[in-house]
C-alpha cells in the first residue's frame, strides 16, 4: 500500500461543498520552483508515514459526518498501488477527490473506470507550450492534454486550476489556458505562497495583489462557465 505522509483531519476548503479530511502522498516528477511542498516532493523519506491502521481507524471513528476524503500530493498517480488505498476509503462509502497535475493519463482513467474518484481537480501549470519551462522536468504535453480530456468527458465534477506567479505564469498564460480549455465548467486561479519554496530563489517574489488576481480572473472568464480567485 503507498505510504501516507500527511493527514489534515478536517479541510474545509479541499471538496467543495462536502465535510472533508484531506490525506498527502509523496514524490513527483514536477519540480515547479514555486512549489511549497518541498519535503514532500524532494525528500519523502524524512517524513513520518501516517500509518494505514490508524487512518482506516480514523475514518471509521468518523462513519456518519465525515463526507469525504480528498487525496492530494506531491501527485498521487505516481503510485500504483493508489488504486487500493482509495479502495480503503469507498468501502466506507466515503467521496473521494483526486488533486492530479495530469502526467499520468492512463492511471486516472483506471481509477476513473473503476468508480474510485468522484471529483477531480487537476492543476494546470501552463499552456502546453510552456509546459517543460514552467514545471523544470520533463514532461509530456500529450499525456497532460490527454488527462484534461479524461477528466471533462468522465462525468465527474471537477475543476482546473492555476498557480500565477509573476515572472513566471500570468495573465497571457491563463488566456491561453483558456483557448484550451474553453468550454470547461469550473476555473480557479491561485495565489503561490513565497515561503519554503522548492526554488529558494522565488521567495524573494511578491506574490500578485488581490486586484491582480482578480482581474487574471477576470480574463478567463470568457473561456470558461465560473472562472474566480481561490480562496486562500
Amino acid at each position: 500500500m503507498v505510504a501516507i505522509k500527511g493527514l489534515e483531519k478536517f479541510a474545509p476548503r479541499d471538496f467543495p461543498g462536502h465535510i472533508a479530511s484531506t490525506i498527502f502522498l509523496p514524490g513527483c516528477a514536477f519540480r515547479c520552483p514555486y512549489c511549497h511542498n518541498v519535503d514532500l516532493v524532494l525528500r519523502p523519506e524524512t517524513l513520518a508515514d501516517v500509518p494505514l491502521d490508524f487512518f482506516i481507524a480514523f475514518l471509521d471513528a468518523r462513519m456518519g459526518w465525515l463526507e469525504g476524503v480528498c487525496v492530494s500530493g506531491g501527485e498521487p498517480l505516481l503510485h500504483p498501488e493508489i488504486e487500493g488505498l482509495l479502495a480503503v476509503i469507498k468501502e466506507r462509502n466515503l467521496l473521494v477527490k483526486l488533486d492530479t497535475n495530469g502526467s499520468r493519463p492512463d492511471r486516472l482513467e483506471r481509477l476513473i473506470e473503476a468508480g474510485l474518484v468522484d471529483w477531480i481537480a487537476m492543476d494546470v501549470k501552463a499552456p502546453l507550450a510552456r509546459y517543460a519551462e514552467v514545471v523544470r522536468a520533463p514532461v509530456d504535453p500529450a499525456a497532460v492534454a490527454r488527462s484534461a480530456e479524461i477528466i471533462r468527458t468522465s462525468g465527474l465534477q471537477h475543476v482546473f486550476r492555476t498557480t500565477v506567479v509573476p515572472g513566471l505564469v500570468g495573465e497571457e498564460d491563463v488566456r491561453k489556458i483558456g483557448e484550451w480549455l474553453r468550454g470547461a465548467p469550473r476555473y480557479r486561479i491561485q495565489s503561490f505562497s513565497p515561503a519554503r519554496t522548492l526554488d529558494p530563489s522565488f521567495e524573494a517574489v511578491q506574490p500578485f495583489s488581490s486586484d491582480e488576481l482578480n482581474r487574471i480572473a477576470a480574463a478567463a472568464r470568457p473561456y470558461f462557465g465560473e472562472a474566480a480567485v481561490e480562496a486562500l
